[in-house]
């Protein structure tokens, strides 16, 4: 669990709530019309611009902002230098079904284990990280369309209540419920887009970089094995991918 997104979900939309709740009340701040025309609007024109799959698959991606699964990343070299002991003692076949934290990794040992130099290794495991960024990246297009979209879609509601409010200035009670669309949407708009996925949209592009920096050192450490370099090599090879923090902890173990 992040916590850090739950955290901030809860206290922006709590911040809200309790400006609502002290101006008096949450009541005047709902309307079921602005309701429609930004959440359903929104929805339907964010599905219009996407494949039907890719539109239904974001919803599983949005998750990954809250359950990321994110691997450690010096528990990663640590591994790989025990993997490279083995490789250096008892050759590739030692490393035949060990287990590792995930199928890149496991990908990309089982290539050493059948015998792939290191040109084809990399070439390989460089396409899959390729990959992972293009559907990471289709992912985060259809959620940055929630971010474009919502205050469109509020900018439209606005107008719809300027048109209702213009055609009935002769009856003064239909003034204040075509006033509140108007100003409703927009602030709807803003929500949806601020407060719900714009921070989405960041957290995942965080995940993917995070994701793309284990898997260069994965790579790294599965080259050095190729090459067959001493886990010592490997390890520091490995380390000098990581924050310095981590860096220190392999340094103070040396």
């Amino acid at each position: 669990m992040d916590i850090a997104s739950l955290v901030g979900l809860v206290g922006a939309v709590g911040a809200i709530l309790a400006a609502m709740i002290a101006g008096g009340g949450v009541a005047p701040f709902i309307d079921t019309q602005s309701i429609f025309i930004v959440f359903g609007g929104t929805f339907f024109a964010v599905m219009y611009a996407n494949p039907l799959p890719v539109f239904l698959g974001s919803f599983g991606a949005m998750g990954k902002a809250f359950l990321p699964p994110i691997k450690k990343l010096d528990e990663t070299v640590e591994r790989m230098v025990e993997l490279a002991g083995m490789a250096r003692k008892d050759g590739m076949m030692a490393l035949e079904g060990q287990p590792v934290p995930d199928k890149f990794f496991e990908k990309g040992m089982q290539m050493l284990v059948d015998g792939a130099d290191e040109q084809k290794l990399v070439k390989q495991m460089k396409s899959e990280i390729a990959s992972m960024k293009a559907r990471h990246e289709v992912n985060q297009g259809v959620v940055q369309g929630w971010v474009d979209v919502a205050p469109a879609m509020g900018m439209i509601g606005t107008l719809i209540g300027l048109v209702l409010m213009l055609g009935n200035m002769g009856d003064p009670k239909s003034i204040g419920p075509a006033m509140a669309v108007a100003l409703l949407t927009t602030l709807y708009g803003a929500f949806v887009a601020n407060v719900l996925f714009a921070p989405i949209v960041r957290k995942l592009e965080y995940y993917t970089s995070y994701e793309v920096v284990y898997r260069d050192i994965v790579l790294e450490g599965l080259r050095g094995i190729a090459r067959s370099e001493s886990p010592r090599n490997i390890q520091d090879q490995m380390a000098a991918a990581l924050p310095p923090k981590l860096q220190s902890k392999f340094e103070l173990a040396a």
